[in-house]
């Protein structure tokens, strides 16, 4: 890949992550605020998921981005596991305060960010 394409996919790249995350917090907030009504702890679990998947999608955006510039896959390893470790006990913490599906709805907040980046990611990109 030459530099000047690698610029110009960058100037793709980045203007994506802040669409994404106000569009992926939009999302989950609205699905959340109709959930509360039928179960509040729901609600929460699916709001605290997708803060922790906008907040997850920018830190790995930023790993990637130090990897490409360093080339230190030690750091990136050890860091991927802290990121792992952090937010896989959240759910737990949810589950343990509520009842235990309060995981599932985590995990639907949590992956919204990561699925709507994927999608728009792959339409940016094939229409240059």
């Amino acid at each position: 890949m030459r530099p000047r394409d690698s610029q110009a996919d960058f100037g793709t790249y980045r203007p994506l992550r802040k669409t994404i995350s106000a569009w992926s917090l939009g999302i989950v907030l609205f699905a959340a605020v109709l959930l509360a009504s039928r179960s509040p702890v729901g609600a929460l679990g699916l709001a605290t998921g997708g803060f922790c998947g906008v907040a997850y999608m920018w830190l790995v955006m930023h790993a990637n981005e130090r990897l490409a510039e360093h080339r230190r896959v030690g750091a990136f390893v050890f860091s991927s596991f802290l990121r792992l470790g952090v937010f896989a006990i959240v759910p737990v913490g949810l589950a343990l305060r509520g009842p235990w599906w309060t995981m599932a709805t985590y995990f639907a907040g949590f992956f919204t960010p990561l699925l709507l980046y994927m999608l728009s990611v792959q339409r940016a990109f094939r229409r240059s």
